[in-house]
């Protein structure tokens, strides 16, 4: 169930300690400032949202959970992360998904190593903290949520999912190829293909055949940082090795168009993407939901999301 790694890596995460021990409210320095015209907010009515401790070998990690208030065991949702860490945007994913049955979990996976939301330069955000994160602990802190979930009593972890964006989008494919047990994913715009690292050693395009899981890849023709003919060749692989899983590529459309807080969304691609998300969990048995009715984020936002308002 385990990704390939350097055995001394795997030794290292249990003498690391959490530099963040609580999520931080607002968004990265190296976002700002928002585009809030476009920034969707979902309420928590009718939820219990909010941050809370998972416990991992060597401490408690942060994360951030949204659910309905009543009812369950809930389908679980592991959401991870972009480069910035858990902010509002992730958090607004989780209530997302919980407005739709779901329990969602969103883990500050760079607790460890430091805190993304004081650092305001990309460039050294990259460099100085999310090039040190080990997929090894990523895994672990992945599968630390989901006996999280399930010890909780409010997680059905038999229908386990996972979504992630950026950084996050990579992880969905690694996290598939580590857990067999995964029901299903969809990765937003993470990259398939890069030169290999002590801590990242393996990377999407290594592990299709360990892919078993559908995933569902959501991929901008005009992404600058991951080429098509990457994304090609990802496809490619997943077809050639007879699997579920698929990529939609939208035309002329940037990296991160689904973040409505920053100037790179692109609302249709992103209703759309959202759309595809709730549909490839339904097709693929993770939720089949009832009766549903559209709400909105707020006075004069755009929502495109929907409440389930019966669970059989």
């Amino acid at each position: 169930m385990n990704v390939v790694v350097n055995r001394e890596v795997v030794a290292d995460l249990s003498r690391r300690g959490f530099v963040v021990t609580s999520l931080a409210s607002g968004f990265a320095l190296a976002v700002q400032p928002v585009e809030a015209q476009t920034m969707i907010v979902t309420d928590t009515t009718g939820l219990t949202a909010g941050e809370v401790k998972v416990a991992t070998p060597d401490g408690q990690m942060p994360a951030y959970r949204a659910m309905p208030a009543s009812g369950g065991p809930f389908p679980v949702v592991l959401v991870v992360q972009e480069v910035f860490g858990v902010h509002e945007h992730i958090k607004d994913v989780c209530r997302r998904l919980a407005k739709q049955g779901y329990m969602a979990i969103a883990p500050e996976l760079y607790a460890r190593q430091g805190d993304p939301t004081k650092i305001s330069d990309i460039q050294a955000l990259l460099r100085d903290l999310v090039s040190k994160v080990p997929d090894a602990q990523v895994m672990a802190d992945l599968d630390a949520c989901v006996a999280f979930a399930k010890a909780s009593g409010s997680g059905n972890t038999d229908r386990l999912a996972i979504t992630g964006f950026c950084w996050g989008g990579r992880i969905v494919w690694l996290y598939a190829a580590h857990n067999q047990k995964l029901t299903a994913g969809v990765a937003w715009y993470g990259r398939v293909i890069s030169p290999a690292t002590e801590l990242q050693p393996k990377h999407p395009i290594d592990l299709v055949d360990r892919i078993n899981a559908p995933i569902l890849g959501l991929y901008g023709g005009a992404d600058q940082g991951i080429p098509n003919d990457t994304v090609e060749k990802m496809t490619g692989a997943l077809k050639a090795a007879g699997k579920k899983s698929t990529i939609h590529l939208y035309p002329d459309t940037p990296h991160a168009f689904h973040a409505d807080y920053r100037p790179s969304f692109r609302k249709e691609e992103a209703e759309d993407g959202w759309k595809r998300l709730l549909a490839w969990f339904k097709q693929n048995g993770v939720w089949i939901p009832g009766l549903i009715r559209t709400t909105r984020g707020g006075a004069g936002r755009p929502s495109f999301f929907t409440f389930v308002i019966d669970h059989n």
